[in-house]
């Protein structure tokens, strides 16, 4: 048995599994693993300093795979400007096939990419959001229940009702996204409407991810209850690992009239990539990770996760469920008369 759909048949992959763009670890190293293990992977493009760095990091992946990965160009303000236009001329002259788009409208990169043959996933937190992408004509969304670590948005609709509520009105396939670590989540998914599922706290606990080891092992001892919601009050809300000083920041985000500013030394991406995932301090900046760390329970190979999500599933759909399903007698259909 194996699973094969729309998604998989669309972007040419194995497996319907994800892995999506993650700053700082959606590098070559961790993207041609899970290329090879027959997912899905996104390489961030903002990992990368400039457009040019960008172009080696997709060259650099295809030396380690010759199956498809994807890049993600995630759109948001920023202090200073960022050149979306040239990367993303980077990635269509690169002859990469499909994108996943997150943040703002992808709509000013759309045509281009369509020109250009590449196929767009947009990442949407709601599913009036995802309608407003499939009517700007992207091909597929990755859909993000309150589980998921970054940003859930403000409605905090979980997986168990955001899946079943974007399927029932979305016509193109649907990636499920948030609270998603074992084959018992994919074969959930798929039962919702999905066609795949979208991990990254997983693929963070992996051999291939280039962040230290201690914060993999922190995301194996950390259960369900491992994370902090921070920047609600800035209509920005963020799921990221408990520590203190996620703590901290939602606690001076708690405090009346607080501004992002009382928070942003706190909350600095840099400080969290240096610290955090570079020096290996769990307790040394603000860190994203999502409520699946309480379904992880090792660190393993990208393949060794892929294939036991991929082997668990078949088994559920083959055994399990297939014991659940013989009728009693009481389930007889009587006729009157």
């Amino acid at each position: 048995m194996t699973f094969r759909n729309e998604f998989t048949e669309m972007f040419g992959v194995e497996h319907p599994i994800v892995c999506g763009g993650m700053l700082a670890v959606g590098t070559a190293e961790l993207i041609s693993a899970v290329a090879n293990a027959g997912a899905l992977g996104f390489l961030s493009a903002l990992t990368q300093p400039t457009p040019e760095a960008l172009a080696r990091e997709i060259a650099r992946c295809r030396e380690l795979t010759d199956r498809p990965f994807g890049v993600n160009l995630t759109i948001l303000p920023t202090i200073e400007p960022v050149p979306y236009d040239d990367y993303r001329a980077v990635i269509i002259d690169s002859g990469v096939k499909v994108v996943e788009t997150a943040g703002s409208n992808p709509a000013p990169h759309l045509p281009a990419f369509r020109r250009a043959g590449v196929k767009v996933v947009h990442k949407a937190v709601a599913v009036r959001h995802a309608l407003k992408a499939e009517a700007l004509g992207v091909d597929a969304v990755s859909i993000d229940g309150f589980e998921c670590a970054g940003h859930p948005g403000q409605d905090d609709v979980p997986g168990l009702v955001l899946i079943p509520a974007a399927a029932r009105r979305l016509r193109i396939p649907i990636i499920a996204s948030g609270g998603f670590a074992t084959g018992a989540g994919l074969v959930a998914a798929l039962a919702l409407g999905a066609c795949a599922i979208n991990m990254g706290t997983r693929f963070e606990a992996t051999e291939e991810a280039p962040i230290h080891p201690n914060v993999k092992a922190r995301i194996v001892a950390n259960d369900e209850r491992g994370t902090q919601i921070v920047f609600r009050e800035f209509g920005n809300t963020a799921r990221v690992a408990r520590n203190s000083v996620s703590q901290d920041i939602a606690r001076i985000g708690a405090r009346p009239g607080a501004a992002f500013s009382d928070v942003a030394e706190l909350a600095s991406g840099k400080r969290g990539r240096q610290r955090v995932l570079g020096e290996g301090d769990v307790e040394g900046g603000m860190w994203w990770a999502g409520q699946a760390q309480g379904l992880i329970e090792s660190v393993e190979s990208c393949e060794t996760v892929v294939r036991t999500i991929v082997a668990d599933a078949e088994n559920i759909v083959r055994d399990r469920l297939r014991r659940q399903l013989v009728p009693s007698a009481d389930m007889t259909p009587t006729v009157a008369g």
